[in-house]
């Protein structure tokens, strides 16, 4: 049994995979700011759904910097310097456990979905916050590992701000008093594919991916902006910089399960893939 754990600014997600790549269970509950008090739902969160089988693998997915399994940075949770791993593997002996960044997992999950790998993914979530993960030949690239994409700083509104600050999810709330799945307004998507193309205008000349892959929350309303996304992007891009394709994801709120799975499989029972 694997077990996956996908960590949002808001909720965590706890699933359990088997060997052939499928959900057994799963688990939700509102993530908590204090370290302590998220240790300690996660710890629940995985014998519940464990009901005390063997775990092979624990993978960690979270939203921010990760190096050597210690979060860096988790910019929603103001987590800093966060040791996620030592903890668990004081109560998971002799169990491996992994520690991601959440958009790296999540475009590796949306990658290996497709039929054709292209050369080069660039896959962009947003949710509460905005988060990218760069897919070069099918795995996570190593060094693009740690971007943050939706921390770039662009010009909006007349001023340069972070990406993430006026396009997330939490800042088209803000914005326009509702979350997306509640706007029907072809108006106001006409002002969110705005927003989110400042980042791209950015990222694109720069990464030149063959492939754009859309997930998170926001992204699960892709049909609502797409045309308006698309047609900015082509207007705005260099000539000599053709606008990528992009797709929403398959799975655009369980991705990053899905890619703790293949990150698992990768690492740990096919390290020649790795």
């Amino acid at each position: 049994m694997l077990i996956a754990v996908d960590t949002g600014g808001t909720k965590t997600l706890v699933a359990s995979f088997s060997q052939d790549g499928s959900v057994q269970s799963s688990v939700k509950f509102p993530t908590p700011q204090d370290q302590a008090a998220y240790l300690s739902q996660l710890t629940k969160a995985i014998h519940e759904i464990a009901e005390q089988q063997m775990i092979d693998a624990i993978v960690v997915a979270l939203p921010g910097i990760v190096k050597n399994g210690i979060a860096v940075w988790c910019n929603h949770l103001l987590w800093k310097d966060f040791d996620v791993r030592t903890p668990l593997a004081a109560g998971f002996p002799d169990t491996p456990i992994l520690v991601e960044n959440d958009a790296n997992l999540g475009g590796l999950a949306e990658t290996r979905r497709l039929t054709n790998i292209p050369r080069s993914v660039l896959y962009v979530t947003i949710s509460t916050g905005i988060g990218t993960g760069v897919i070069t030949n099918g795995q996570i690239d190593p060094g693009l590992r740690l971007s943050e994409g939706g921390r770039s700083l662009v010009e909006f509104d007349g001023q340069v701000r972070e990406w993430e600050s006026f396009a997330a999810g939490s800042a088209i709330y803000s914005t326009f008093g509702a979350y997306a799945r509640d706007i029907t307004d072809p108006t106001i998507w006409q002002q969110i594919a705005d927003r989110i193309s400042r980042g791209f205008l950015a990222i694109i000349p720069f990464l030149q991916p063959d492939l754009v892959i859309i997930g998170g929350s926001v992204g699960s309303y892709f049909d609502k902006y797409k045309q308006h996304l698309e047609d900015i992007l082509i207007e705005a891009l260099p000539p000599h910089i053709p606008c990528p394709t992009i797709i929403a994801a398959v799975h655009p709120e369980e991705a990053v399960i899905y890619g703790c799975y293949y990150y698992a499989v990768d690492t740990l029972l096919a390290p020649d893939a790795a």
